[in-house]
């Protein structure tokens, strides 16, 4: 099978397929795809094949697939080979992706251990373009291998059931990448970290100062966008004179407040990708007017 069929929870989906159609065999990733060799009777093969293709994952592609029969080779479970490693072989990545529902949930539960902690991610979410460095995607070959994972996190990683299986940015409190503060100029001073650093950032903005945030694939330069004087600074540093700035805001609820935003603008807001979306802005807004000046459009988006 090939397509966007790695990192995306391709391989715990065939694992589950099996199980339900009472399959064995196994399912593997190589540099050019994944390999699946599956034995059963002809009925529950063709269910497989069909469920294969009808129930992906969110963020899963199949582009192509091909197909050989053969005798069984009394195979008595189905297992998740390790990786096959094909020299000059190509394998599309899937793009970053937008947190989804069920991190989000668990990053505002006190109860979780990822409460609150800003890398949180899983099969369905989170970075994949951007921290690959070879195929096929594995954690070795990506920027993650600079973090063991620690003992809950491997419990997850290594569990075909578990939602974080092979999730190669897995991460916790514990042994992931934590957040970090530091101001330009001042190399003597040691950088403020996690919790510490993330109220030093607001304090930043709301102090009209500008800050770059690391975020997936490069830095958001950011300042508090009703500020006039946040802005124009910004625009004097960036030597833009008039060319809009986009707006993060913070939930759907605040884009009706600012700006007129129809059903199709808010799917689109919402949308995995988390695109920028030029709506027509509200005139009680208190947008700053420096952000697009004279134009009726901003251009908004949502936090990925």
């Amino acid at each position: 099978v090939t397509g966007i069929v790695q990192g995306v929870g391709f391989r715990p989906f065939v694992y589950g397929l099996a199980h339900r159609h009472h399959l064995t065999g196994w399912v593997r990733n190589s540099s050019s795809g994944v390999d699946i060799e599956v034995d059963g009777p002809a009925i529950a093969l063709s269910d497989f094949a069909r469920d294969l293709r009808a129930e992906l994952p969110p963020l899963a592609r199949i582009d192509h697939w091909e197909t050989t029969e053969r005798p069984p080779d009394g195979f008595t479970a189905f297992t998740i080979l390790e990786s096959k490693s094909e020299a000059g072989a190509f394998q599309p990545i899937s793009p970053d992706m937008a947190i989804c529902d069920d991190c989000l949930r668990e990053l505002f539960d006190p109860a979780d251990r990822r409460y609150r902690y800003p890398f949180i991610n899983c099969t369905n979410c989170g970075p994949r373009y951007t921290i690959i460095r070879d195929i096929p995607y594995d954690r070795p070959l990506t920027t993650m291998a600079l973090f063991p994972l620690c003992g809950d996190c491997a419990t997850e990683y290594r569990d075909p059931l578990d939602r974080r299986f092979h999730a190669q940015p897995v991460a916790c409190p514990t042994c992931g990448p934590h957040l970090w503060f530091e101001v330009s100029g001042s190399p003597t001073d040691p950088p403020v970290r996690d919790e510490e650093a993330l109220q030093a950032t607001r304090r930043y903005l709301r102090d009209s100062r500008i800050v770059a945030v690391k975020g997936l694939g490069g830095f958001h330069l950011a300042c508090d966008a009703s500020n006039p004087a946040a802005v124009g600074r910004l625009r004097q540093r960036k030597l833009r004179v008039d060319k809009p700035f986009a707006v993060m805001l913070p939930d759907i609820e605040a884009v009706r407040r600012h700006c007129y935003a129809g059903a199709a603008e808010e799917e689109l807001l919402l949308s995995r990708a988390r695109p920028i979306v030029l709506l027509a802005r509200r005139p009680e807004s208190t947008i700053a007017r420096e952000m697009a000046p004279g134009q009726n459009l901003i251009g908004v988006m949502l936090p990925y």
